[in-house]
């Protein structure tokens, strides 16, 4: 009797599984981007730019946050743009290294920063965008000053692990975003 079933068995086992098995390819997700439809962003901050209607600004309400720090939320792309704003106290250098080597810390995992320096003397609106390659924590971190009494520093975060290869249509989609804001920013007359 146990012979039979042990034949059965084996017999069953043999001929059920007559599907040939193919690895499949690994993939991404494809995004449907939303349409660029840019609001003016103007608020007690010392500064004014446009944004993209499917962003959002609110005050940094994390633990250590100066009063003008702000995140610029996407959050349809779980990303953030963490704004520290400051006072330039004769400290412009400082600042400016501080930002430095914030965005060289990343030398470790990245392929490659390249820094892109920004001068809109009618606005009196200077600064560098550094686009920092590969699988980073940060991909764009920015500053902006007039060089005289105000000082923007910006860092881009997507909220979860960096893969370079999936993270590029949004980061290039957000990037734009980026460009955009550092094109129409102006500083308030106003100080705070």
């Amino acid at each position: 009797m146990k012979k039979i079933i042990f034949a059965l068995t084996l017999l069953l086992i043999l001929f059920s599984c007559d599907e040939t098995y193919y690895p499949r390819s690994h993939g991404y997700i494809r995004i449907d981007f939303p349409k660029k439809e840019y609001k003016q962003f103007n608020s007690a901050y010392p500064y004014t730019f446009e944004i993209p209607q499917y962003s959002k600004i609110e005050k940094d309400t994390s633990r250590g946050a100066e009063k003008l720090w702000s995140n610029w939320n996407f959050k349809t792309f779980n990303a953030t743009v963490y704004l520290s704003y400051k006072n330039i106290e004769n400290n412009l250098n400082e600042l400016e290294e501080d930002t430095r080597k914030l965005v060289y810390k990343h030398t470790i995992k990245a392929d490659e920063i390249t820094p892109v320096n920004w001068n809109n003397k009618e606005k009196k609106v200077y600064g560098t965008l550094y686009e920092i390659k590969g699988n980073v924590a940060s991909q764009l971190q920015f500053y902006l000053t007039d060089s005289t009494k105000h000082f923007l520093r910006g860092a881009f975060y997507f909220n979860r692990i960096p893969n370079k290869d999936s993270l590029a249509p949004s980061l290039a989609f957000l990037k734009k975003d980026i460009d955009k804001m550092i094109e129409t920013f102006e500083w308030k007359n106003e100080t705070p």
